[in-house]
C-alpha cells in the first residue's frame, strides 16, 4: 500500500505543481493543456556565453571524477563467450537499414508512410542491441526476461508522455510536419514512438554491463554515509517542488528542472516514506550502475538526434542561453539532459520489479 500511495503522491506533485504555478499567476491553463500541442507561447532567451560556460563547468564538475576513475582503472579480465550473432539479429539489421534509408529519403511511392518511420527504426535498434548483448554474454533482456521486456514498452509510453506534459511549460522542443494529425492520430502515433524509449535505454544499459571496461574503476571506493537522510530529503523535496511550481513562470531559468526535478522528487519521497533506496549500491561507493544508465541514455540520445535530423516528422529545439554548437538539431549542452534522464529510466524500470545487475 505504501508503494501505491507514494506513486499517487509523486504523480500528483509532478502533474499538479506546474499547473498550479501558472494558474496562480492568472494565466490561461488551457494553453498548457492544448492537444495536440501546436501553440508556441514561450519566447526563449538568446544565447549567453555566461550561461553556456556556467552550465559547461557544472556538467564537467559532475562527470570528470567518473571519467578520471575509468581512465585510471586497469581493464578487468572477463571470460568472453564465443556466441555468434543470432539469425534474428541479422534479420533486424537488414530491416533496420531499409527503414533508415526510407526515413532519410523521400520516395514518392513511400509518401503515405513517410511520417511513420521512427518506431520501426527504434524497434530495429532494440533488437540489434539485444543481439549484440547475446553475442557477448549468451543472454539478453529480450530472450531471457521476455515478460519484463514487453512490459517496458507499456510503461515507456506513459513515462515519456509525462515529459511531453512538462515540456508544455518550458517548450524546449517542438514537433514539425505533424499539424495535419487529428488528436486521435497524434495520440496513437506518438504513443507507439514513446513506447520504445525504456526498452532502448534498458537494453543499451545491459549491453554496457557486459563490457566492464566501460565502467571500470567505479566500484569499491569505500563507503558513503548520510548522517541525516530525512533532513536532506525534505530539503530536496522542497527545492524541487518549488522549482516545478515556478517552472511555467520562469521557463528560461528553470528549464533544467524538467530533467532533474522528477528524479529528486522521487528519491526524496522514497526516503521520507522509509522505502529502500533506488540505488543502494551508492552507499558502498559503487557508481557503476548509475554511470551505465546515464551513458546508456546518452548513447540512445545520440541516435535519437541523429535519426531525427533528416526525418520528415521531427522535432526542433529552443533552449535558452545555450542554443549554439548544435550536434544535429540539439545544442551540444542539451545532451547533458540525457544523463539524469538515464537515472530516471533506471528508477521507473524498478517499478516493475526487475533486479539490477550484480557487478
Amino acid at each position: 500500500m505504501k508503494k501505491y500511495l507514494h506513486g499517487f503522491l509523486l504523480f500528483g506533485l509532478l502533474i499538479g505543481l506546474p499547473l498550479a504555478g501558472v494558474w496562480s499567476a492568472g494565466r490561461d491553463i488551457s494553453t498548457y493543456l492544448e492537444f495536440p500541442p501546436r501553440t508556441q507561447y514561450v519566447e526563449h532567451a538568446p544565447f549567453s556565453w555566461t550561461g553556456f560556460i556556467g552550465l559547461s563547468v557544472l556538467v564537467l564538475a559532475i562527470m570528470l571524477p567518473f571519467l578520471i576513475c575509468i581512465g585510471r582503472a586497469s581493464a578487468p579480465r572477463t571470460a568472453r563467450r564465443a556466441v555468434p550473432i543470432p539469425w534474428w539479429g541479422w534479420t533486424a539489421l537488414g530491416l533496420f537499414v531499409i527503414f533508415w534509408i526510407l526515413a532519410w529519403t523521400r520516395f514518392a511511392w513511400f509518401e503515405a508512410f513517410q511520417l511513420y518511420t521512427f518506431t520501426p527504426l527504434w524497434l530495429g535498434y532494440i533488437v540489434i542491441i539485444n543481439a549484440l548483448t547475446y553475442r557477448r554474454s549468451g543472454r539478453c533482456l529480450m530472450l531471457h526476461e521476455p515478460k519484463y521486456f514487453i512490459s517496458l514498452f507499456f510503461l515507456s509510453a506513459g513515462f515519456w508522455w509525462f515529459f511531453e506534459y512538462l515540456n508544455r511549460f518550458v517548450q524546449n522542443w517542438y514537433y514539425v510536419e505533424c499539424a495535419h494529425f487529428s488528436a486521435e492520430q497524434y495520440l496513437l502515433h506518438a504513443t507507439l514512438a514513446f513506447s520504445t524509449v525504456l526498452p532502448a535505454v534498458l537494453s543499451t544499459e545491459e549491453w554496457l554491463a557486459v563490457h566492464p571496461r566501460c565502467y571500470a574503476g567505479l566500484t569499491g571506493c569505500g563507503s558513503l554515509h548520510v548522517r541525516h537522510p530525512k533532513t536532506l530529503a525534505w530539503g530536496l523535496l522542497l527545492l524541487s517542488g518549488a522549482g516545478l511550481l515556478l517552472i511555467g513562470l520562469y521557463p528560461d531559468l528553470l528549464f533544467p528542472l524538467l530533467w532533474v526535478a522528477p528524479l529528486l522528487l522521487l528519491l526524496s519521497l522514497r526516503t521520507l516514506a522509509g522505502m529502500p533506496s533506488c540505488f543502494p549500491e551508492v552507499a558502498r561507493m559503487d557508481f557503476s550502475r548509475i554511470f551505465r544508465f546515464a551513458l546508456a541514455a546518452l548513447i540512445c540520445g545520440f541516435f535519437w538526434e541523429m535519426w531525427n535530423y533528416y526525418s520528415l516528422a521531427k522535432w526542433i529545439y529552443g533552449v535558452p542561453y545555450v542554443h549554439r554548437f548544435q550536434v544535429f538539431e540539439m545544442p551540444i549542452l542539451g545532451y547533458a539532459g540525457y544523463l539524469p534522464f538515464g537515472l530516471e529510466c533506471a528508477v521507473i524500470a524498478q517499478l516493475i520489479q526487475r533486479q539490477p545487475h550484480n557487478d
